[in-house]
C-alpha cells in the first residue's frame, strides 16, 4: 500500500458518502496535504500529516468560514464546491475539505492585479463577523520552537526573540480578518481570472502581513523590486493602506515563521530549499532585535 493510499481511500469514501462517485484520482499535490481532483469539478485537499503541529479540524472549520464568506461577496477566490456540505470533513483519522476545480493558466501573475485582488479580499474580509484569532501563525510557531528544538540554540533563540518582538510590535497596529499565508503558490492564474487559495491560515492581524508574504521573495529573495513596487501601488490604488513600519516589521514576522516551519513542512530539502533557508537566516541576524 502506498502512503496516498489511506488518504486517498478516505476522500473518495467521503465524496460517494455525499453522492458523488469519483470518476478519476490525479494528484495535483502530495506533501503535507494532499490535493485530488476526483472528478471534472471536484477537488479534495486532505491533511496527510496526521502527527504534525495541526491537529483536529479547527483550521480547516476557519478555512471553510471565511472562504464561503469571500465566495458569496463576489472574491476573486476558487470557491468550496456546492454539491458537498462545507464541513470540514473527517474521515479514518484525515481531515478534508472539496473545492471547485479550476484550470490553471500558463501565465505569470501581472502584479497589478495580485495587489489589486488581494486589496478586494481584504476588503471582503473586513465585514466577516466571527471571530478569528490574533497573529495565529506567529504565535503557533513561537509555541512550535519552545516545544521543540529545531535548530543550532543560537538560532532557535533568534527565532523565539524576532517572534517575540513581532508579537508585542503587532498587536498595536490595526487588525481585521486576513489570508495567513499570502504567497505566490495560494494564487492561481486561471480561465476565471487570477485567484486567491488556501485560506487555512486565516487570522486576525494587520493587513500589511499578507502585503508582505506576497513580497518576500521578490524583495528578499530576488530584488525584484520592480515586482514590489507594483504590487504595492496597486493595493493602495485599490484603496488599500501600507504603513512602511508595520511592513518592514511584518517581512520579519515571515521570514521568522517560514524559517520555523522549514523543518516541519520539508525535512528532507533539496539544495535550492536549504540555500533558501540559510539565507532568511542570514538575513534575520542582520536584524537586531529592538
Amino acid at each position: 500500500m502506498t502512503e496516498t493510499a489511506l488518504p486517498i481511500r478516505a476522500a473518495t469514501e467521503t465524496a460517494i458518502a455525499h453522492g458523488i462517485t469519483p470518476d478519476r484520482c490525479d494528484i495535483l499535490q502530495n506533501s503535507s496535504t494532499l490535493v485530488l481532483r476526483l472528478t471534472g469539478t471536484l477537488v479534495a485537499r486532505v491533511v496527510q500529516d496526521t502527527g504534525g503541529p495541526r491537529q483536529g479540524t479547527e483550521w480547516f472549520a476557519r478555512e471553510n468560514a471565511i472562504a464561503h464568506h469571500l465566495t458569496a461577496n463576489g472574491a476573486p477566490v476558487i470557491p468550496l464546491h456546492a454539491e458537498l456540505p462545507p464541513g470540514p470533513h473527517e474521515h479514518l483519522g484525515y481531515p478534508m475539505n472539496f473545492w471547485q476545480f479550476v484550470t490553471r493558466i500558463d501565465t505569470e501573475p501581472d502584479p497589478q492585479e495580485i495587489g489589486r485582488t488581494l486589496r478586494q479580499c481584504h476588503d471582503i474580509m473586513s465585514r466577516f463577523a466571527e471571530p478569528l484569532p490574533h497573529l495565529a501563525i506567529i504565535t503557533e510557531s513561537l509555541a512550535i520552537l519552545h516545544d521543540r528544538e529545531l535548530f543550532a540554540q543560537d538560532v532557535q533563540q533568534m527565532l523565539r526573540d524576532h517572534l517575540t518582538h513581532s508579537i508585542e510590535a503587532l498587536n498595536q497596529r490595526p487588525h481585521q480578518p486576513l489570508h495567513g499565508d499570502a504567497h505566490m503558490g495560494n494564487l492561481m492564474n486561471t480561465t476565471r481570472g487570477l485567484l486567491w487559495t488556501d485560506w487555512e491560515d486565516t487570522f486576525s492581524g494587520p493587513v500589511e502581513w499578507d502585503v508582505a508574504s506576497i513580497i518576500w521573495n521578490a524583495q528578499i529573495l530576488e530584488q525584484d523590486h520592480d515586482t514590489v513596487k507594483k504590487i504595492c501601488d496597486a493595493y493602495c490604488e485599490a484603496g488599500g493602506v501600507i504603513d512602511a513600519g508595520t511592513l518592514q516589521q511584518c517581512l520579519i514576522a515571515r521570514a521568522a515563521v517560514i524559517t520555523a516551519w522549514y523543518p516541519i513542512l520539508y525535512p528532507n530539502p533539496n539544495a535550492d530549499r536549504q540555500e533558501k533557508l540559510a539565507r532568511r537566516i542570514e538575513w534575520l541576524q542582520q536584524r537586531a532585535v529592538v
